[in-house]
């Protein structure tokens, strides 16, 4: 699977374990950064990774900030990007089940690596349930051409 991913400053050392892990899982990596600790703005590494996926250079993105909130909140301008910020597997299950999630984001400050580690392992392993969920999928796109 190709996987995009982007962090700010906060969530750097995060994404660069996670990136090494899934590499050794056999995964493409598209590393979006940042690539250090200076202080940088995580709107535009959301917008980034939101990007990647809607220009179909990955398939799932992977966004890490220090809560995984505002990341989040900036990927999901882009109307093509469906981003869940997560701190459990559970809710990396459902966001794939119900919602169709391209993308989940993290909180370095508030998670582990290995939760962190189990929280991506649901988000790839998941599938969308379609059924009732497309109905609401597409209603979330209609949403978003409307604004």
């Amino acid at each position: 699977m190709r996987i995009a991913v982007s962090a700010d400053h906060a969530g750097v050392d995060l994404k660069d374990i996670l990136s090494a892990w899934l590499k050794e899982g056999g995964h493409d990596i598209i590393d979006l950064g940042t690539h250090g600790h200076d202080s940088v703005d995580y709107p535009r590494f959301g917008t980034m990774l939101a990007e990647a996926l809607a220009e179909g250079d990955a398939d799932r993105g992977i966004a890490v900030c220090g809560s995984g909130i505002g990341i989040a909140i900036a990927a999901n301008r882009n109307p093509a990007c469906r981003c869940a910020q997560v701190a459990e597997p559970l809710s990396a299950s459902l966001a794939r089940q119900h919602n169709d999630a391209n993308a989940i984001a993290l909180g370095a400050r508030l998670i582990g690596i290995d939760m962190a580690k189990a929280c991506v392992t649901a988000f790839l392993t998941t599938e969308f349930k379609g059924g009732r969920h497309q109905r609401r999928v597409d209603q979330l796109t209609a949403l978003k051409q409307d604004c």
